[in-house]
């Protein structure tokens, strides 16, 4: 009996980006083009400034390469217009950042259940508060983002992300703002829920400890691909 082949989510294919001022043309990213298997767990890393960053926020859309395309499970992203690619990341795309980027105004619960009520999901409440329970904030479901302790607030946006079950979890320097052995708990905590929900993590770090728990490393150089192993 054969195995089960295992399909790319996530094609990038020959992204160049470059911006022009008044000094002239600066090129960002330089003909990257690599795939990404289906519930892989990948770190993109490199110096500041290597355009890794940039690299991310092409592959989910929210920045736009000057040629090649990003295929996200079998969808070329910039097919379509802004709203359209909006429309996929709700659909297929969670985020996890450096700032965390959770409403002020909003508790551990209503952020966690948010995405889910803006997708129309009726057992938001019961699905959100499941998921703060696996991440150890049972207790704090009803606290908001500025009483939270760093290494709270990213469990609440590692909750926030996976609740919405993505194809793929991306994620900018997500232990960056954190000392390194909350970051070393986060980051654990991030892979156990990335194995359990099947999940394709990918990882901006600078941090080679971190991406060395990844199943492969892409080391950007000057906006290009200097190695993948």
């Amino acid at each position: 009996m054969s195995e089960p082949q295992v399909r790319s989510i996530i094609d990038v294919e020959h992204v160049h980006k470059s911006v022009t001022d008044a000094t002239g043309s600066l090129d960002i990213l330089r003909d990257i083009h690599f795939s990404v298997l289906s519930g892989e767990t990948v770190a993109i890393v490199g110096a500041s400034g290597s355009g890794k960053s940039t690299l991310l926020s092409i592959m989910a859309g929210l920045d736009t390469p000057s040629s090649g395309r990003v295929v996200v499970d079998g969808t070329d992203l910039f097919a379509f217009d802004e709203d359209g690619r909006a429309a996929l990341r709700a659909q297929k795309i969670g985020f996890v950042f450096q700032s965390f980027q959770l409403l002020g105004n909003l508790t551990a619960l209503e952020n966690v259940m948010l995405p889910l009520e803006l997708a129309g999901v009726r057992d938001a409440r019961s699905r959100a508060t499941a998921l703060l329970q696996r991440v150890g904030l049972g207790e704090r479901l009803t606290r908001y983002p500025k009483v939270l302790s760093g290494g709270e607030q990213q469990r609440v946006a590692l909750a926030r992300a996976f609740v919405v079950r993505p194809a793929v979890l991306l994620a900018d320097e997500p232990t960056g703002s954190l000392d390194h052995a909350t970051g070393e708990s986060v980051m654990a905590l991030m892979l156990e829920l990335n194995r359990e929900l099947g999940t394709t993590l990918i990882l901006v770090t600078h941090d080679r400890t971190l991406a060395a728990r990844c199943d492969r490393r892409i080391t950007i150089e000057a906006g290009r691909i200097a190695h993948s192993d």
